[in-house]
C-alpha cells in the first residue's frame, strides 16, 4: 500500500452506480470507519430485474439520509473528511447521475475535492479494506491478476502497481451475473439469480449435465451466451417429459460450468503473467462454489473480499479514491458521469 502520514486521510465515497445508494467513510484507503448501503434488490424482484427510472427514484430518496448516516456513524462532520470521492462510471445513466449531484453539491458546499473513480477499479480496491476494529494485512502484492465479476461485468486484469490496469480478457457477451440471472429465470428461480442458483445448486448434481464450456482457444475473454443456450435447450427437451424439472441438478451443472471457465481462466493467466497475487472481486465473487474453487486451485495468496464488501458499496469507492486523492487527482464540479467508462481507461 502506499505510505502513510501522521495524520489520517479519510474519503468520503458516495457509489450510485446500479441499484445500491450507499455512502462510507474510509481512513487512510483501508480502515472503513462507516458503511452503509441501501439496497433496492426486494424493489427489483417484481421486474425479475433491474429497472432503470425506479431505480433512479429510489437513489433520489436515499441519497441525502445514506451520506447523513455514513457521517454519523464515522463520528465525523463534512469538514473533518479531505475528499469526497464519486463513482463516475459505468454503471445506470439516471443512477450515476444522482450520487454525481449529491457529491458535487456536498463539493460545492464544503469546498471539499472531488475525486471520480471507475466502479471497476473500486470492486478492486474491495480486497484492502478492513473493518474498523481489526487489523488488516499487507494487502496484494503486485503483479496481480484480478477476476472482476459481477452482473454487468466479467473482466480479467494484470494490475502491475496501484492505478495501473492491463485489461487481458472480458466477456464477448454476457456477464457472469447476467448469466446467472436469466438461467434462474428459465429455472423459475428467484431475482437474483445469484444467489437463487447457488441455493438450488447446493441439492444438485454438478455432473447431471454436460453443458458447454467456452474456452475461446488463445484468449483470455469469456463468452456464457451458449451455455445459457445449452440450459434453454434443455429445459425445453425435458418440458412435458421431465415432471418436476431437475431444477437442483440444472443449477449446479449450470453453476460448475461457469465456475470452471472463470477460475481455470483466472489461473492460467496468474501464471502466464507471473503474479504474485489473484484477486476475485465483484458481487458475483460472493458464490460460495466460486470461492471453494478458487481456494483450491490457487498456489499463490488469493484475495476475495468478505460477502458484505463483494456487492456495490461505497467503501470501495472512497478506497480506489484515497488511491486518486494521493496522485493528485482533483475533478472539478463540471465532471460528467460515464456510463460505458472502461477500466483501461481511466487516467493513472
Amino acid at each position: 500500500m502506499t505510505d502513510q502520514t501522521s495524520t489520517p486521510i479519510r474519503i468520503l465515497g458516495i457509489e450510485s452506480s446500479c441499484d445500491e445508494t450507499a455512502a462510507a467513510v474510509v481512513e487512510d484507503g483501508r480502515r472503513i470507519l462507516s458503511n452503509v448501503v441501501a439496497s433496492q434488490v426486494d424493489l427489483h424482484a417484481q421486474f425479475g430485474g433491474i429497472f432503470p427510472e425506479v431505480a433512479s427514484r429510489q437513489h433520489i430518496r436515499a441519497v441525502y439520509p445514506i451520506v447523513e448516516q455514513a457521517l454519523q456513524q464515522a463520528h465525523l462532520a463534512l469538514g473533518d473528511v479531505d475528499a469526497i470521492a464519486i463513482t463516475r462510471g459505468p454503471g445506470l445513466p439516471g443512477s450515476l447521475v444522482i450520487g454525481m449531484n449529491m457529491a458535487k453539491g456536498l463539493a460545492l458546499g464544503s469546498g471539499l475535492p472531488l475525486v471520480g473513480v471507475n466502479h471497476l477499479e473500486g470492486h478492486l480496491y474491495s480486497a484492502w479494506l478492513h473493518p474498523s476494529e481489526a487489523e488488516g494485512g499487507p494487502g496484494p502484492e503486485f503483479p496481480l491478476v484480478a477476476l472482476i465479476v459481477s452482473g454487468g461485468h466479467t473482466e480479467l486484469v494484470l494490475m502491475t502497481e496501484h492505478l495501473r490496469y492491463q485489461r487481458l480478457g472480458a466477456t464477448l457477451d454476457d456477464a457472469a451475473g447476467e448469466a446467472f440471472d436469466k438461467v434462474a429465470r428459465l429455472l423459475n428461480l428467484s431475482y437474483p439469480g445469484g444467489p437463487a442458483i447457488q441455493k438450488a445448486a447446493q441439492e444438485g448434481n454438478p455432473l447431471a449435465f454436460n453443458f458447454p464450456r467456452a474456452w475461446l482457444d488463445n484468449s483470455w475473454d469469456f463468452s456464457f451466451s451458449g451455455l445459457k443456450t445449452a440450459v434453454l435447450r434443455e429445459v425445453r427437451a425435458m418440458e412435458g417429459v421431465a415432471n418436476p424439472l431437475p431444477v437442483a441438478d440444472l443449477a449446479a451443472s449450470f453453476q460448475a460450468a461457469v465456475i470452471d471457465v472463470l477460475i481455470s481462466k483466472t489461473m492460467r493467466a496468474a501464471a502466464e503473467y507471473g503474479a504474485r497475487a489473484i484477486l476475485i472481486a465483484g458481487g458475483v465473487s460472493a458464490n460460495a462454489a466460486l470461492r471453494q474453487s478458487a481456494q483450491m486451485r490457487a498456489n499463490i495468496p488469493l484475495y476475495i473480499p468478505p460477502l458484505w464488501l463483494c456487492t456495490d458499496n461505497a467503501a470501495m469507492a472512497a478506497a480506489a479514491g484515497h488511491q486518486r486523492f494521493l496522485a493528485g487527482q482533483r475533478d472539478g464540479l463540471d465532471m460528467d458521469v460515464l456510463p460505458n467508462w472502461p477500466l483501461t481507461e481511466v487516467p493513472r
